[in-house]
This record gives structure tokens, C-alpha cells and sequence, in this order.
């Protein structure tokens, strides 16, 4: 009778809410701190973020794929975007770094292996991903936080069993939250030019946990909803908002060991 007096469902159960918070203060930690505190921006899917004309599928996929590389900060590891054609997949070489967790991104990071052609590592696309730019994006930061999570010595919360998980929480800490909330679900019917299976990222980290991530990323960087919203679907707007309630309250509830965490 008193249905309607009752709090919504969480976007999230505790367990998953531990692992989340646990696996992005990993991330914090681990992927470079300084790099996330001063220079990473939350990444939206327009022309502010990927500007410019191109006159061939090959050049706009290079454009995403440099603009994406640089906001990941990655602009100085040795992965280079190779056409589908000239394409071969290889195993990612480990890489060492100067200061490894302390300079691990941007600029200023130094790798200290050779940047041989064979070290290079390889990324490609394909052509017709590109008439899904925002899945090409997600595509693109997938890959970079695959082999940003894979160059570490300290496993994530987890371990290997829920590596494509946390593969998707840091490409959401990398700053493409929005993109990944916005492609984490494909919807599978329709006639055949609605969508295209075969141009989707593969998902690991369900649409709800995924916006939760997101909120998690914008209260931690003080983004605004103004910011956000209008770059996020519709449906997901309670969401997000629900989320960043829950992150807010939870917050305060064990500020001193969150706190410690989040600052690193």
C-alpha cells in the first residue's frame, strides 16, 4: 500500500560499491596520481574535444585515435594506430619507465626501453567504426586502458578474474566515463542499419556500474551536472544522479580511509 514511500533500488550492491571504489583508488595509486589530479579532463563525445575535417576514413580514425592517446596521456609510449590492412596482432611487450608511478603519463613521461618498430605497439580499427565515432572512441580507450592496466606489477583488486572489468574502470578514470556509459549498452534489435553489432565495444562492466564510475570520476574531479548531463543519454540521467548521492553519503561515512586513498 505504502510502495510509493519506499527509497529507490541502489545502483549498485555493497560488494560492488567496495570493489569500485577500491579498484579506482588502485588506479589512483598506481596509474599515475599527479597526471589524474592536474590534467585529466572528462572527455565528451563533440567538436570541442574532436575537432577538425578529414577527407579520408584512414585520417579520421587517426585523428580519434591521437586525440584520444593524448587525453589518456599516453603520447609518449611507443603504440602507433596501423591500417586494417598492414594489421597483425601481437602480444603487448612490457615497458619500463622512469619513476614509474609518479611519472607513468603526459609529457614528461620517459620510457626507458628502445623504441624499436618491433616494441611498437600496434592498434587498428575498422573502417566502418568509423560511422560510430563515439564507439570508435570507446574502442580506442579500451585498448589504451588494456595495455596501461597490463604494463603494472600490482594486480587490481580482483585479479585476473575481473581484469575486462577493471579494464573498463580505468578507461573510465582515464577520463572517457561518459563515452563508456553511453556504449555500455547496445541495443540489439531493430533493422540492420539501426546498429551494428560488429562495430560495438565489447562491454565488461555493466551500464549501472559504469554510470556509477562516472559519478564517482566527476565528484572526485568537482565536475559539475551541468557538464555532464547534456553529453549523457537520457535513460541515464537518474542514474547518475542516483549514484552521486550514494558516492556522497558513502564518502562521509569513512572519509579518513577514502580520503587517504583518493589523494595519493
Amino acid at each position: 500500500m505504502f510502495s510509493f514511500f519506499s527509497k529507490p533500488a541502489p545502483v549498485v550492491d555493497d560488494n560492488t560499491r567496495a570493489w569500485i571504489f577500491d579498484s579506482f583508488a588502485w588506479a589512483i595509486e598506481h596509474l599515475d596520481s599527479r597526471f589524474f589530479h592536474q590534467e585529466t579532463k572528462l572527455i565528451l563525445p563533440n567538436n570541442r574535444f574532436y575537432p577538425g575535417r578529414v577527407s579520408s576514413v584512414h585520417e579520421m580514425a587517426t585523428n580519434i585515435f591521437n586525440a584520444t592517446v593524448n587525453y589518456a596521456g599516453l603520447q609518449q609510449w611507443p603504440i602507433q594506430l596501423v591500417k586494417p590492412e598492414n594489421y597483425s596482432p601481437s602480444a603487448i611487450p612490457q615497458l619500463s619507465f622512469v619513476n614509474n608511478e609518479n611519472n607513468l603519463r603526459g609529457n614528461t613521461a620517459v620510457v626507458t626501453s628502445a623504441l624499436y618498430e618491433a616494441e611498437n605497439i600496434s592498434l587498428s580499427y575498422q573502417p566502418t567504426q568509423v560511422n560510430q565515432p563515439q564507439d570508435l572512441i570507446a574502442v580506442y580507450a579500451q585498448n589504451l586502458a588494456t595495455i596501461l592496466v597490463l604494463q603494472q606489477n600490482v594486480a587490481p583488486p580482483g585479479g585476473k578474474e575481473f581484469l575486462p572489468q577493471t579494464i573498463d574502470l580505468v578507461a573510465c578514470f582515464l577520463g572517457f566515463g561518459v563515452i563508456f556509459s553511453n556504449t555500455a549498452y547496445q541495443f540489439k534489435g531493430g533493422c540492420g542499419s539501426c546498429n551494428n553489432a560488429n562495430l560495438n565495444r565489447q562491454v565488461a562492466l555493466p551500464e549501472h556500474e559504469t554510470v556509477y564510475v562516472l559519478a564517482l570520476f566527476c565528484q572526485l574531479k568537482l565536475i559539475a551536472n551541468k557538464q555532464v548531463l547534456p553529453a549523457l543519454k537520457p535513460h541515464l540521467h537518474s542514474t547518475f544522479k542516483q549514484a552521486l548521492k550514494d558516492i556522497k553519503s558513502y564518502l562521509k561515512q569513512d572519509s579518513h580511509h577514502l580520503a587517504l586513498s583518493f589523494t595519493k
